[in-house]
């Protein structure tokens, strides 16, 4: 193995049995590469999504469903009261997906993350697509950064609201 290069054993799992995403509900959100904005939109929820060695169909199903169904916008008429909230598939929200392998960070030992958990880029990228079009059978807008890339994201959270799914 050349210097800066890291064995990823298939099925490594440890801790990164799931999907993970962190879901943000905002006012708007933007991704930026090479000061350009590549993906934006306005209310709406933010995700950043990790993906595991063990992630298929199945988890890009529960994970599309659960985007889109889970109730954490507010209300068409601004109500915030827990049982007035609404899913993104209710309101046709917009989503704003961006790929993050560093959700899948081990820091149990030392000071130094562990990667091994995230499903390296070339696994990864393909089910990251699939899950963007997945969301987008459902109907909702769907925006997203730039797979591998240096990417500037930026939001205004709506709350603040953020949940963490692990499918």
């Amino acid at each position: 193995m050349g210097a800066g290069q890291i064995l990823v054993p298939m099925g490594a799992g440890g801790d990164g049995d799931a999907m993970k995403s962190v879901v943000q509900r905002v006012r708007s959100a933007s991704v930026k590469v090479d000061g350009e904005v590549v993906g934006q939109i306005g209310a709406g929820l933010a995700v950043l999504v990790g993906i595991t060695h063990t992630d298929g169909p199945a988890e890009i199903a529960k994970t599309a469903r659960k985007l889109a169904e889970l109730k954490l916008l507010r209300s068409p008429d601004g109500s915030d009261d827990p049982k007035d909230r609404v899913g993104a598939i209710e309101v046709g929200a917009p989503l704003l997906l961006v790929s993050q392998f560093t959700l899948y960070a081990s820091v149990r030992k030392g000071r130094k993350p562990s990667w091994s958990d995230a499903a390296p880029g070339e696994v990864a990228e393909p089910i990251f697509r699939e899950l963007v079009a997945a969301v987008r059978e459902y109907g909702l807008p769907v925006e997203t950064g730039v797979f591998g890339a240096m990417m500037e994201v930026a939001l205004v959270n709506d709350g603040p609201f953020t949940v963490i799914v692990e499918v």
